[in-house]
């Protein structure tokens, strides 16, 4: 019984030490690029690099080297000839955003103002060629500003309240 007890303990130890592993990787080479305002990461001679992707999970990337992504928003194609101004002052906001809207009509137009989150702290009609837009109640950080149009997105601003 004991030499059991030894044998299951040291097949625990070393039988499932060796089966439990850290990603790890021994790359060929690698090292950082840099160039003006950008740099990157990058290995030469990584084995195996998959991602998994599900639809009610999202997706899920394996490998050494994983990838960052930043996105910046711009406008749509279809909003050409459309020409909207966002007026702050002072830049970046403190109190009040005014949101200036040319050669367009403002009937349809909506506003929605999110956190860094994702997260709608506001959403308005446009009132007029000129909206302000108070900015007091909410805490120093980046913001931002989607108009749309029969909720068609036209423009997004991104917005630094100090």
């Amino acid at each position: 019984m004991k030499k059991a007890l030894i044998a299951l303990i040291a097949f625990c130890i070393f039988g499932f030490g060796t089966a439990i592993r850290a990603q790890n990787s021994i790359p060929t080479t690698g090292g950082n690029a840099t160039g003006s305002g950008a740099s990157v990461s990058y290995s030469i001679g990584q084995v195996v690099y998959t991602t998994n992707t599900s639809i009610t999970y999202g997706s899920v990337a394996q490998g050494v080297q994983q990838p960052f992504e930043i996105s910046v928003p711009t406008t749509l194609e279809e909003a050409k000839g459309i020409s909207l101004e966002m007026v702050i002052y002072p830049n970046p906001v403190t109190d009040l955003l005014r949101l200036k809207v040319d050669n367009h009509e403002v009937e349809s137009l909506r506003y929605q103002l999110y956190d860094i989150n994702g997260n709608v702290l506001l959403s308005n009609k446009v009132e007029g060629k000129e909206s302000d837009i108070s900015m007091q109640n909410f805490l120093p950080s980046v913001y931002f500003l989607k108009v749309t149009d029969n909720n068609k997105v036209i423009k997004t601003f991104k917005i630094i309240k100090n």
